[in-house]
């Protein structure tokens, strides 16, 4: 049975439940995939843990706009809606952070952009290694790089139990500034380029569900385990894209061994190099199989040609 179709529980019966998103300078796409995801789909996803990956300047909106005691509007999206037992708080917002470990301003070089890449990769491997835990992953902010490796390591490391999501918002409520979720009770807005003010208990909220491909099957299995330590974005891609690929061997005559696709290296002693080599030659040409000559019985006749073994 694949990693994939072990468990058919809903995403919503695991004891962990993790939403994972990352964000810019629109914190607001939190409580949005929240209301979306606890208010209005049917069963709710209510997450035991939410954390987000982004810029230093998006840790400084999500902690004053969402977090700030009484204030932060998920706090109030909480209370509004009765929604308990989520933790969220200033640890589980992960900052990117350079070489040097110094946190991010916004992602333009190439660097910045490895860095996103390989912290996004590493809390998606982390939260998809606990066998219970079911991920929700959110494309709904950060930067457009950002949500693509995002959404590629969901696809390289998702099991059955995870979703990928998108939360749509009516206009003119999207984008705006002060504008956090629909509110059970009347809350006016302005909204600056109609000029007009709005209730925010009238907007509606959509999460879009997104199919994706899950390839972790195919994944070797050091990178679906912790014990290997950290893993690079672009280290399980290759090893991904390897995977996939057909098998690879060079017979390496000086070094007296095999060198595979992985790059792992296999020395034979000269026998078995020399006839591994005859059997890669044949493979080349496409030669048919090679029988092995059959084992005397101990009745002094040799086996029946139907179960003579070939290779």
């Amino acid at each position: 049975m694949s990693d994939t179709d072990r468990n058919p529980r809903e995403p919503s019966e695991y004891p962990r439940r993790v939403l994972l998103m990352v964000t810019g300078r629109t914190p607001q796409v939190v409580t949005e995939t929240l209301y979306a995801l606890c208010v209005e789909q049917d069963p709710p996803f209510l997450p035991t843990e939410v954390h987000l990956v982004t810029t230093a300047e998006g840790e400084q909106d999500a902690r004053l706009a969402l977090l700030a005691p009484e204030t932060g509007w998920f706090h109030r999206l909480g209370r509004d809606y009765g929604l308990k037992g989520v933790d969220f708080s200033p640890d589980q917002i992960h900052v990117i952070r350079d070489a040097g470990g110094r946190p991010v301003e916004d992602i333009r070089t190439k660097a910045e952009h490895e860095a996103c890449a390989d912290l996004i990769t590493e809390r998606v491997r982390t939260f998809t290694a606990d066998d219970e835990s079911a991920l929700h992953v959110s494309l709904a902010g950060g930067r457009k790089t950002m949500t693509y490796y995002l959404g590629n390591a969901l696809t390289l490391f998702g099991r059955a139990q995870d979703r990928l999501s998108h939360v749509l918002v009516e206009q003119p409520y999207e984008s705006n500034r002060e504008f956090f979720y629909p509110t059970p009770d009347s809350r006016p807005l302005f909204i600056e380029p109609l000029q007009r003010y709005f209730d925010a208990k009238d907007a509606e909220v959509t999460l879009a569900d997104i199919p994706f491909v899950r390839l972790r099957d195919s994944l070797p299995g050091r990178f679906k385990t912790l014990e290997q330590g950290q893993s690079s974005f672009t280290e399980v891609v290759t090893a991904m894209q390897q995977s996939l690929q057909p098998p690879e061997i060079t017979v390496d005559y000086r070094k007296r061994g095999l060198h595979l696709a992985d790059g792992r290296f296999i020395e034979l002693g000269g026998a078995d190099l020399a006839f591994y080599a005859w059997l890669a030659r044949r493979a080349m040409v496409s030669a048919p199989p090679v029988r092995i000559p059959p084992k005397i019985s101990a009745a002094g006749s040799p086996p029946s040609a139907r179960s003579t073994p070939r290779i």
